[in-house]
């Protein structure tokens, strides 16, 4: 164990999945990993600096966020061209998942700079294997549009294709889309079946297995709070 630990340190750049909610939902492997590297790429400093405080890591922090993900990009190539371990994390769960990252790691690949990934939890994969919906295939869509008319176009799209594709689709919202998109849901599918997961792995977790217009009615009574996945 502790030879494979040695060997997978001293890869350049790591992919690390971090809890989306229990701080314990975090492997050795990661653990270790982030008390190795020169530095952290991370979404926010004070989230990430609770998890470190956690397990007592004490590294530099980089933002690395949508924001500022081109401009940075430049100087974290240069510093993995030197040879430096760097780790990238995101605020919660795996790297990448709808959010920044993917564009160090193609540049990464470009140079041939050897990238190892670090797994963990998925908030993704979390929802899906407590919906109770089939899980032998299914479709991550991410987050819908902003816009009304593009969100229900989106959802048009993905019943066209769950017609020629019997399969689970996974979609994440925001609390303050939610209604929304459950209401376009209504709207586009009809009073299906769904599953809405809020707050996965956290205190205050739910999980909801309802038909679409008794999903509506309980958020309407209870304002949505945390973020949701949901699995129609």
């Amino acid at each position: 164990m502790i030879n494979e630990i040695q060997y997978t340190v001293s890869m350049p750049l790591f992919i690390v999945s971090t809890p989306i909610g229990n701080l314990k939902d975090i492997t050795h492997r990661a653990v270790e990993t982030l008390g190795s590297v020169d530095y952290i790429l991370c979404e926010d400093t004070r989230v990430t600096g609770k998890l470190l405080s956690a397990y007592d890591i004490h590294k530099k922090m980089v933002v690395f966020n949508d924001f500022n993900e081109e401009r940075v990009i430049n100087s974290v190539m240069g510093d993995l061209e030197k040879g430096l371990c760097i780790a990238l994390v995101s605020d919660a769960g795996t790297p990448l998942i709808s959010d920044p990252g993917f564009k160090l790691v193609r540049e990464a690949a470009s140079k041939n700079i050897t990238i190892a990934a670090i797994p963990g939890a998925s908030a993704v994969i979390s929802a899906l294997t407590v919906s109770g919906k089939p899980t032998d295939k299914f479709m991550f869509v991410g987050y819908l549009s902003k816009k009304d008319g593009k969100r229900r176009n989106q959802l048009a799209d993905i019943k066209k294709v769950g017609e020629i594709i019997k399969t689970t689709f996974i979609i994440y919202e925001s609390p303050f889309r939610v209604l929304k998109t459950l209401e376009a849901i209504n709207e586009i599918f009809g009073d299906i079946d769904i599953v809405v997961c809020r707050e996965l792995t956290k205190l205050h977790e739910e999980v909801l297995r309802q038909k679409v217009t008794v999903v509506i009615q309980h958020f309407a009574e209870h304002p949505p709070k945390g973020e949701f996945v949901i699995v129609l």
